[in-house]
């Protein structure tokens, strides 16, 4: 059983046909589904066999009942409480397939509290997997912190996410959080392990894009395929390195980006 605590909003993913053109139309490819970084991991979780709790805050808009309703159908066990208000939107640039930039309304998803956690969301975990975007916000920051806490015997993993989120919350003040979570795995691009630096007691695993990844001192070179939208490689590599390492993390990740979206 992997545990993720975070974010479920609705994810747009824009693959544009060329510069964006103003005042008019361009043409572009867009799916809508559930998303988030959070909702990604457990989700494909799910998809390579695993079983997989997803712990977050749900809006009351119909966006809420859409993106529950895919997740449970993707075999998501999904809790958390219910908060007045609208459920986040995650638009997704995709440029070629190769990059992508991402404009967020995270709605209610940051305002589950550790008021709301209960410990039974978190019975039998045997990884909680954190993404940084739950750690950098409150109250949802007391809420992941609540959560491992009560997942003691589970082992523990972070995402980090974002260089805007980490440069806007101090780099500083989240090496000192990831040293009081004491996590056993940290993920990260080649741009936010560069920015937060080395990690003392923990095992830090850089995504490389299209070379691989770097875990353990050793590079390991990413799998063949055609690149449709790079949008949630990353969470596709961490669900699978967490269910069966660095070899079913690059084959989930290969699957990612050969098609439009972040869910499998």
């Amino acid at each position: 059983m992997i545990c993720v605590l975070g974010d479920a909003h609705l994810d747009v993913v824009v693959a544009l046909a060329g510069p964006i053109a103003e005042e008019t139309d361009t043409d572009a490819g867009i799916s809508a589904g559930a998303g988030g970084q959070a909702a990604n991991v457990a989700a494909w979780v799910a998809e390579l066999g695993g079983r997989a709790r997803l712990i977050a805050a749900r809006g009351t808009d119909l966006a809420a009942e859409l993106v529950a309703g895919e997740l449970v159908r993707r075999g998501v066990e999904l809790v958390g409480p219910v908060i007045d208000g609208r459920t986040g939107v995650v638009v997704s640039l995709s440029a070629g397939g190769s990059t992508r930039s991402m404009l967020t309304d995270r709605g209610v998803g940051p305002r589950l509290a550790a008021t709301h956690i209960d410990s039974e969301w978190v019975a039998g975990c045997d990884w909680l997997h954190l993404p940084a975007y739950s750690l950098v916000a409150e109250p949802v920051r007391g809420a992941a912190f609540a959560a491992a806490a009560s997942a003691a015997a589970a082992r523990l993993s972070v995402d980090l996410s974002s260089t805007a989120a980490l440069a806007d919350f101090g780099v500083g003040r989240f090496r000192q959080l990831i040293a009081r979570l004491h996590p056993d795995v940290v993920f990260g691009n080649e741009a936010e392990a560069a920015l937060v630096g080395d990690l003392p007691g923990t095992d830090l695993v850089v995504k490389l894009g299209r070379r691989g990844v770097r875990a353990g001192g050793t590079v390991y070179p990413a799998l063949p395929t055609q690149t449709a939208d790079a949008t949630g490689a990353g969470d596709a590599f961490a669900a699978g390195y967490l269910l069966g390492g660095v070899a079913l993390g690059l084959a989930a990740a290969a699957r990612a980006v050969a098609k439009m979206g972040a869910m499998p």
